[in-house]
């Protein structure tokens, strides 16, 4: 099991038996949705998974009037070694996460310096319009009374764009002033391409700002 839908499903029959939408609908009352990718169409298809397992398994059918027969699941003692096995995992040991603007940022070679730089700075106003949003919102849960056991993703969640935005800053900043390795080279190939000059000068002006051997 990977899908952290599982752990959630898992978590939330370990405080009481509930069907399916039931899961759904607490896990959005609880702002969980914002951590936890829910999709009610793949969530099905999580909840056989967890009973091919033994980690879930059918209490009971409900009805109520003229809908249709609903079942109810209950966490197994086998999904509750689980569930604590694997959050435990998730919270002690880190693991690798593919975020979009990684990929993004591995692959900017394909774009000019002035416009990589341009388009971080648009970036940098999305992150601090979220940041303003999200900080409000704590400041304002917390004003309310709710525990900081109940924020603690939130929080985090924050530290992360701070983090970001602070990163995002400072290589933009650098782009702007010609000071990030290779940019030079970079800056000739983007002329190049631009010019629609072949791939073969392009290659050449890789291989003279590149090492022999480039491996670090």
């Amino acid at each position: 099991m990977s899908n952290p839908l599982a752990l959630a499903v898992l978590a939330s029959l370990a405080e009481r038996p509930m069907y399916p939408y039931e899961i759904t609908t607490t896990l959005r009352e609880r702002g969980k949705d914002d951590s936890i990718r829910l999709n009610f169409g793949s969530l099905y298809s999580v909840i056989k998974s967890l009973e091919k397992h033994g980690f879930i398994t059918p209490s009971h059918s409900e009805r109520e009037g003229n809908r249709p027969e609903r079942v109810v699941y209950e966490i197994t003692e086998a999904g509750k070694v689980e569930a604590a096995a694997w959050l435990r995992e998730l919270l002690a040991v880190p693991s690798k996460e593919y975020p979009d603007v990684e990929a993004g940022l591995s692959l900017i070679a394909m774009l000019s310096p002035e416009e990589v730089a341009a388009l971080l700075r648009a970036r940098l106003a999305s992150l601090d319009a979220e940041i303003r949003t999200r900080d409000a919102g704590l400041t304002g849960a917390a004003a309310a009374g709710l525990p900081e056991i109940f924020l603690v993703e939130a929080d985090y969640r924050l530290a992360m764009l701070r983090a970001e935005r602070a990163w995002i800053d400072r290589f933009a900043a650098r782009l702007e002033a010609g000071e990030v390795g290779g940019q030079d080279g970079w800056a000739e190939m983007a002329r190049l391409r631009a010019a629609g000059a072949s791939p073969e000068e392009i290659e050449e002006v890789v291989r003279r700002h590149l090492p022999a051997d480039p491996t670090p």
